[in-house]
């Protein structure tokens, strides 16, 4: 039966994961070689001007206010309507833009429909604040992997070859980012959706879950290997997977269900974010039982390349050692 042969299946996984994050990288090549960057970058990365806009009465929509920027060379920008669509508020991100220019933007608009000035706000974020988010994110996911690595080494002590859990964890975690990095820059191609800084509190977000989720499933391995001596490795571990698969897919469907909701229903503020973090929480599930549990079974059983290769587990060992 299937659910009793998940880890023997570990080749399967590690493909189906390998071509994911392949297409990813690609994506990234591609996306790199046409705008320079592995994604289009929202003016939290590249800095620019944010015009927060109030129109008296109906007139303007989307398509006549893109088409005010464009004709002042201000391309690509984004633009949402907030608050209530009775208000006529929009709020526009683009690049930076001149005093002269800018003033010049202003009186087109107010062609469209009457602006009340007195409500217009334009605010300018330079490109050194995502610098610095990015790399507080980047410290984050590494002092995330090093912590996680000690602990994991500290509380599985009682576990033969107990760096090896936390590797794995940190090879899973790295995995999820891979893959959420690749469905952003497929859909930065396909939509030209921009990576702004709720990007990076999705991708830490996902890191955080990837690794709880991974150490619930090795905690369980860890219960067991002393209650079955004997039983090769990978009956161990594939009896502990089915133990807590229930417990993750329980937890994991409720959120699911929700960021399903918000995606149908929600506001177009939040919908790239809630699709990032659908994403990389629906991997992180994944990666958890299909790829950090049959990676530590491969190495376990000398399968990964540049290891030290053993003809067979010490569990192995152990059991034919209680036969003899």
């Amino acid at each position: 039966m299937f659910i009793f042969r998940l880890v023997q299946l570990r080749r399967v996984y590690f493909l189906v994961s390998g071509v994911l994050i392949l297409i990813g990288i690609i994506a990234m090549l591609v996306a790199t070689l046409q705008i320079g960057a592995p994604f289009p970058l929202s003016i939290d990365f590249v800095g620019g001007s944010i015009y927060d806009l109030k129109f008296a009465t109906a007139g303007a929509d989307e398509a006549s206010i893109r088409a005010v920027f464009e004709a002042n060379g201000a391309s690509n920008v984004g633009i949402q309507q907030v608050g209530d669509p009775d208000e006529f508020r929009w709020s526009v991100r683009g690049p930076f833009l001149d005093v002269e220019t800018s003033r010049n933007v202003q009186e087109q608009l107010g062609e469209l429909a009457p602006l009340d000035t007195d409500a217009l706000r334009i605010e300018t974020i330079s490109a050194t604040v995502g610098a610095e988010a990015s790399r507080a994110a980047l410290i984050a996911v590494v002092v995330a992997a090093v912590v996680v690595t000690i602990f994991m080494v500290i509380a599985f002590r009682s576990v033969p070859n107990a760096l090896r859990y936390g590797i794995c964890a940190i090879l899973a975690m790295i995995h999820d980012v891979l893959i959420v990095a690749g469905f952003a820059a497929i859909m930065g191609l396909l939509f030209r959706w921009e990576v702004d800084a709720l990007f990076l509190t999705a991708v830490l977000t996902v890191v955080g879950f990837s690794v709880q989720d991974t150490i619930v499933v090795f905690d369980r391995i860890r219960e067991n290997i002393p209650r079955h001596l004997g039983e090769p490795y990978e009956t161990i571990v594939n009896r502990s997977v089915i133990e807590t698969m229930h417990r993750s897919l329980a937890t994991q469907l409720n959120a699911f269900f929700i960021m399903i909701a918000i995606l149908l229903f929600g506001g177009d503020s939040i919908k790239q974010f809630i699709a990032v973090l659908f994403v990389g929480l629906l991997t992180g599930t994944y990666s958890s039982i299909f790829i950090a549990v049959p990676l530590l079974v491969a190495w376990e059983k000398g399968e990964l390349p540049f290891v030290n290769r053993r003809g067979r587990t010490s569990q192995e060992r152990a059991s034919r050692a209680s036969e003899a």
